[in-house]
């Protein structure tokens, strides 16, 4: 049977080592050059976004040797089958500021894209069982380094308890967040996920 040249494509994780060509031969620039050319800036908002769920999946022992889902409708899944959307935030940006950045996290709901008819669904909703939301609070620009893990703290909140949220079902600020879950560390994160999830039962049940 042949195949069909528009079907979904599975992107594979890349060495960095595969090389530009031109003319069926290889040029002196690769992958990798292009990596540290977009993505160094670990700092900036989308990157630190994508930073973010990395060091969520580690934490969550989710194999990594797959290459992410940039449509799914969450962003992580657990091999117990938890599904997580990760959040981040950051006080330092990379351009020059007068004062910290103030800490809120979008908790939109949304209509997840629907790869069966190639368009998003009709029903906007949260997806994922739990949000994580990673907030790297070092506030000395001349120091914070986002991969080091003692600069980030994650605060994890069962989906169920961000419907009940009275406030606002568009964003949560830190203070919010804090009046309903305690900072955790990145080797408490794991334990932290697995426990929210089970929350939601819980909540569902009393309602």
């Amino acid at each position: 049977m042949a195949l069909n040249p528009l079907d979904k494509l599975k992107a594979t994780i890349k060495s960095g080592q595969e090389s530009f060509t031109f003319n069926d031969e290889p040029i002196k620039f690769t992958l990798l050059d292009f990596w540290r050319w977009s993505v160094s800036d670990i700092l900036s908002n989308a990157t630190r976004g994508r930073l973010a769920e990395f060091i969520v999946a580690t934490a969550a022992s989710i194999n990594t040797n797959e290459v992410r889902d940039e449509w799914g409708a969450f962003d992580l899944e657990t091999a117990a089958g938890i599904k997580i959307e990760v959040k981040s935030a950051a006080y330092l940006q990379t351009w020059e500021q007068k004062q910290l950045s103030t800490i809120s996290f979008s908790t939109k709901l949304s209509k997840p894209w629907d790869l069966e008819i190639d368009k998003r669904g009709s029903v906007a909703k949260r997806s994922a069982d739990v949000y994580v939301f990673c907030l790297l609070h070092h506030d000395n620009k001349q120091t914070v380094d986002p991969l080091n893990l003692d600069h980030w703290e994650f605060y994890v909140l069962a989906t169920e308890q961000l419907n009940g949220y009275k406030r606002s079902q568009h964003s949560i600020t830190l203070r919010s967040l804090k009046g309903l879950t305690e900072a955790v560390e990145y080797d408490q994160l794991n334990d932290k996920i697995t426990a929210k999830n089970s929350l939601n039962k819980v909540i569902v049940h009393v309602m």
